[in-house]
């Protein structure tokens, strides 16, 4: 199961790398930050699909989203100085509190 987990990081990350260089590909017009863009999405989609030989669909793709949209969050603020406000920091708080209880104590995931 580690090695599971392992993988839907490794996607994960690939998955916000790639997102964080979309926004610096400004509509696929610069070369490298689009390469890295592509690049990311087909190796994190890769690494996905062999999660799902382990895990069910709707919980991995929960644990991705949830973890990716909080890490896209936080590379958005720190890194292109985008702001949240309290609702949005109260909602990725929520997501993660799901991610946990989705993980701790649903029956769905192998322990």
């Amino acid at each position: 199961m580690f090695k599971t987990y392992l993988l839907l990081g490794l996607a994960i990350v690939a998955e916000v790398i790639a997102t964080s260089c979309l926004k610096s590909s400004e509509g696929f017009t610069r070369l490298w930050p689009s390469v890295i863009t592509l690049l990311g999405y087909t190796i994190a989609i890769f690494l996905l699909s062999l999660t799902l030989k382990t895990l069910p669909t709707g919980i991995a793709y929960a644990i991705w989203s949830g973890v990716g949209i909080v890490l896209v969050s936080a590379i958005g603020w720190f890194g292109y100085g985008q702001k949240l406000d309290t609702p949005a920091i109260i909602g990725l708080g929520l997501i993660i509190a799901g991610v946990i209880v989705v993980n701790v104590f649903s029956k769905s995931v192998a322990h």
